[in-house]
């Protein structure tokens, strides 16, 4: 069921509660946990934050905690499956979902009361009425009642044809019946079908509990943040469309204005704002050379073909219509010439048209406090992706998780600094790995479908997010270069080996770059894998990201080959 005041109906029902709260392995969710965090500690409200990365962590943090709490909530996990079914929690237990990946399960919306979704239900999400996909089971029970009565040889035969008509009656009435539950299911069938084929992200948790914060008067400036962090994580992944991502950034400005115009901050402006303002779509930009981010960024590098010679005439020709010397091109951007810092946006986009980037900025926000310190909303994002990637031999996902946390604050600045410098390694990572399979030619049709098979194992592509990013830049890249009409209208699915020891590999499959952020892996992959009978793993709330036996490989592409041709 779904919960419309989230004051009322949510957080005043947690107060003197102890709770457990269960968090994706995902910025948004990350982002969202943390402004919950500084609600609690306003209330203090008794909780335990337990990260999980898919299903088999979900019962694992609520077995091992069930016994001490009867309210659960879940951020960015949950919602698209049977909770209830999935945990076999007590009666008394109720599970608050707060979870952006759609479309929901609809036992979860129909709930009496044990799963209540934060927020209220969307007309456009097109969820099935209750009465067309669930039925009374007294109803189903009809058919097996009313056993065939023979009459005796003793009765006249008037009693004898009338308890034949009785017969034929009720055999009537219970074929129609059957034949009437049939187009029923047939029809519930074709519901389930059209409302579950697509999974697709709505608006960002983190605004969400945003703007819980702020009808209770607990917003702050911090808090706004981590909700642009969220959104913008959306943003930069492509799991948000571009109209959609515009109306968010209209309503958060209204955010930004009311908080930066508050007299009780006018004795913190100078030292925290945000500001609104057109962004780049030049990673890390601000704490790297222009030449580099250039070159590592996946819009201007699919634009100009840098992985090319060719390209990269094109981008230094670029650079002198621009004004900008290669000298301080190479240069960190801080470093640069204050008076070619400060044309530098306004060269993008006059320039941006001439070379063919005509979307290279984007509405966006900058975080300034202190002297020197400025960073942007897609500079979090890119530094907390790379410490959550980070996982090691010595490193466990729980330590990325609390350290991505800890990036957030700005007390702990250092830490979103070494994060920006890991990103920077893994777009060099990525953007190696998509020029080495260009000129390798190792891009090959599936038939409705393109695929790569990566054969070393690389610690950033052992991650969902790593290789969700290496599959999207290599997808528009190959679209780019590619003479094949139809490749436009192509998923690409990549295979990068986890553990070559144990023959298990991590698959992930983003759409063509033709549709929007809607994907329908969750029901390829499956329904692939019961044809092939390949051995495959969809433990992760990411359902376009699934694990594999390489040895199955062949086998599972043949039966995703039948399913999307």
């Amino acid at each position: 069921m779904f919960i419309a005041d989230l004051r009322k109906e949510f957080y005043q029902e947690l107060i003197g509660k102890r709770l457990l709260v269960l968090v994706n392995y995902d910025i948004d969710a990350i982002c969202a946990s943390k402004i919950l965090q500084s609600l609690f500690r306003c209330d203090n409200v008794l909780y335990s934050l337990v990260p999980i990365m898919g299903l088999a962590g979900l019962r694992r943090a609520y077995n091992e905690h069930k016994e001490d709490v009867r309210y659960v909530l879940l951020v960015n996990c949950g919602g698209c499956i049977d909770i209830v079914d999935v945990l076999q929690p007590e009666q008394d237990v109720v599970f608050f979902i707060c979870d952006s990946h759609r479309p929901y399960d609809v036992c979860n919306v129909y709930s009496d009361g044990q799963v209540q979704i934060l927020g209220e239900m969307n007309t456009n999400e097109n969820i099935p009425a209750f009465e067309d996909i669930f039925q009374d089971s007294d109803e189903e029970s009809d058919d097996e009642d009313g056993g065939y009565e023979g009459g005796g040889g003793d009765e006249d035969s008037d009693n004898e044809s009338g308890g034949a008509n009785q017969r034929v009656n009720r055999i009537e009435k219970r074929l129609l019946r059957r034949r009437e539950r049939k187009a029923w299911q047939e029809r519930r069938n074709t519901l389930m079908f059209e409302y579950a084929q697509y999974a697709y992200y709505a608006q960002s948790s983190a605004l969400t509990v945003f703007e819980l914060a702020w009808h209770m008067s607990k917003d702050s400036i911090d808090l706004l943040w981590w909700a642009i962090v969220g959104v913008t994580e959306q943003k930069l992944l492509g799991k948000l469309e571009s109209s959609s991502y515009t109306l968010l950034m209209q309503r958060i400005q209204s955010h930004v204005s009311r908080l930066t115009n508050k007299a009780s901050d006018q004795a913190i402006q100078t030292s925290v704002k945000i500001v609104f303002e057109s962004d780049l779509q030049l990673a890390l930009f601000r704490h790297w050379s222009v030449l580099d981010s250039f070159r590592y960024s996946y819009y201007p590098a699919c634009r100009l073909k840098l992985w090319t010679y060719k390209g990269e005439k094109v981008m230094h020709e670029m650079l002198v219509d621009m004004g900008l010397p290669l000298v301080q091109a190479k240069q960190t951007f801080s470093a640069m010439d204050l008076v070619l810092r400060k044309e530098f946006y306004e060269k993008m986009e006059k320039f941006a048209e001439k070379y063919n980037m005509p979307e290279v900025t984007y509405a966006s926000f900058v975080l300034n406090y202190g002297y020197r310190n400025r960073y942007s909303a897609a500079d979090y994002v890119y530094a907390l992706l790379a410490i959550l990637e980070s996982v090691g031999k010595n490193r466990l996902p729980e330590a990325c998780f609390l350290e991505s946390m800890d990036a957030l604050s700005r007390a702990e600045k250092p830490v979103l600094d070494e994060g920006i410098e890991r990103c920077k390694t893994l777009l060099v990572t990525i953007f190696k790995q998509v020029q080495s399979s260009l000129e390798l030619h190792q891009i090959r049709s599936g038939g409705g479908f393109l695929y790569l098979v990566l054969q070393e194992e690389v610690p950033f592509f052992s991650c969902p997010y790593g290789l969700l990013m290496l599959a999207r830049f290599l997808l528009r890249a190959h679209v780019a270069v590619s003479r094949n009409v139809r490749a436009k209208e192509l998923p690409l699915i990549v295979i990068a080996p986890i553990s070559l020891q144990r023959g298990v590999s991590l698959l992930a499959g983003v759409p063509p770059v033709v549709e929007d952020s809607r994907h329908f892996f969750a029901k390829a992959f499956e329904d692939a894998s019961n044809r092939s009978g390949a051995v495959i793993s969809q433990d992760f709330f990411e359902t376009a990201v699934i694990q594999i036996q390489h040895a199955d490989c062949a086998k599972f592409f043949d039966a995703l080959n039948v399913i999307l041709s």
